[in-house]
């Protein structure tokens, strides 16, 4: 088995600053070198029938499924989830080993 893609989509609830949320977790993949990389982005042309209400998603990959388990279990983890998940009202998580068809430029 490969790399591992931790896929989390989500809305947040009213009021998040949200701004914060993000430094936050940018934070944490800077200080835990199990991350191999991290992207995030919020949703801008999705129709709200098909995102769902969903408007942000973050991804990290990691070398392989014991080096996300180890960061599940991470102290910088499991700290900063607990602010994360105070602040989502709706979230969905896929965690799978994917297969890159067409490697970037």
């Amino acid at each position: 088995m490969g790399e591992i893609k931790h896929l989390v989509v989500v809305k947040f609830k009213e009021g998040v600053m949200i701004e914060e949320i993000i430094k936050g977790m940018e934070k944490l993949v800077s200080e835990v070198d199990l991350v191999k990389s991290f992207e995030w982005g919020e949703d801008t042309e999705g129709p709200e029938m098909l995102t769902q209400g969903f408007t942000h998603s973050f991804s990290m990959t990691f070398d392989k499924k014991e080096d996300y388990a180890a960061f599940q279990s991470h102290p910088n983890h499991v700290e900063y989830s607990a602010a994360f998940s105070a602040a989502i009202e709706k979230i969905a998580v896929l965690c799978f080993p994917y297969v890159r068809v067409k490697p970037a430029a």
